[in-house]
């Protein structure tokens, strides 16, 4: 017996024989070709303290490379620049911890006195809180036999029915709290970190215009850093969030050289 063999050809198929496949009768099933992207874990802990972080290294590049500029522009010489340097950016560290210190637990001290408050209407207005639960779910889109399944779920456990409370009324959740200590900590400590692009040079050279070209390389590469590593949580575009951050900076330089030299100038 001569085996049937299989041909191909563009769209058609055929077998040498005189003999054609079987076609498949009914609707095709349809085919998921697209891939499961790989589980990308989140931030964790450190999220709430993210904009302390960006704030805090970027304010120090911006600053202080703003003040260099401006100061020898106004023609200090190299130890006067090194000088104004280390203070502004030991002055602006301390500014910026305790800011954030101050800040941080006032909104704090806020939340605590908020969730009091909702003890005090938990124990004293009950219905009145369960119906603003109710009002909140079923804004939210869930159906009404739901919704008072959720309430009697609560309504068992006053901590939780706080908790939920707390995050849908003022959208606070006790892992997202912020510590003053560590919010003061990274502010403080990364403006110094992002000072020192701008003060080293002016350590190391005697010339205050070849010190400040120094500072303008270090602080542009350090700008530019912060903008496209921040992008790895925010998902943005690296290159346009770098560029967008050294721009901000030059628009501040040339406005605090142009300072500077009319001090210089007028003085």
């Amino acid at each position: 017996m001569t085996p049937l063999l299989l041909e191909s050809g563009g769209s058609h198929q055929r077998l040498i024989g005189g003999r054609h496949p079987p076609v498949q009768s009914g609707p095709m099933e349809a085919v998921d070709t697209e891939e499961t992207p790989p589980y990308r874990p989140h931030i964790g802990p450190s999220r709430q303290y993210m904009r302390d972080i960006v704030l805090g290294v970027n304010d120090g590049l911006v600053s202080i490379f703003l003040l260099v500029v401006g100061v020898v522009a106004g023609g200090l010489a190299t130890r006067e620049v090194l000088l104004a340097g280390i203070t502004g950016g030991l002055a602006g560290a301390i500014s910026m911890a305790a800011g954030e210190y101050i800040a941080t637990k006032s909104q704090e001290e806020v939340f605590d006195s908020e969730m009091e408050l909702e003890r005090e209407h938990l124990k004293y207005h009950r219905e009145m809180e369960k119906d603003e639960i109710r009002e909140m779910f079923g804004d939210m889109g869930l159906p009404a036999p739901q919704v008072e399944d959720v309430v009697a779920a609560l309504d068992a456990d006053d901590d939780t029915f706080i908790r939920v409370m707390m995050a849908l009324e003022f959208a606070v959740v006790e892992q997202e709290r912020r510590s003053p200590y560590r919010a003061a900590f990274f502010s403080g400590m990364l403006f110094i970190a992002g000072s020192l692009p701008s003060v080293l040079p002016f350590a190391f050279v005697e010339s205050a215009g070849f010190g400040v070209l120094l500072a303008g390389i270090g602080a542009g590469i350090a700008l530019f850093a912060v903008g496209a590593l921040k992008t790895v949580s925010t998902g943005k575009n690296p290159v346009i969030s770098g560029l967008e951050n050294m721009a901000i900076a030059a628009i501040g330089a040339g406005l605090a050289y142009a300072v500077g030299s009319a001090y210089n100038a007028f003085a």
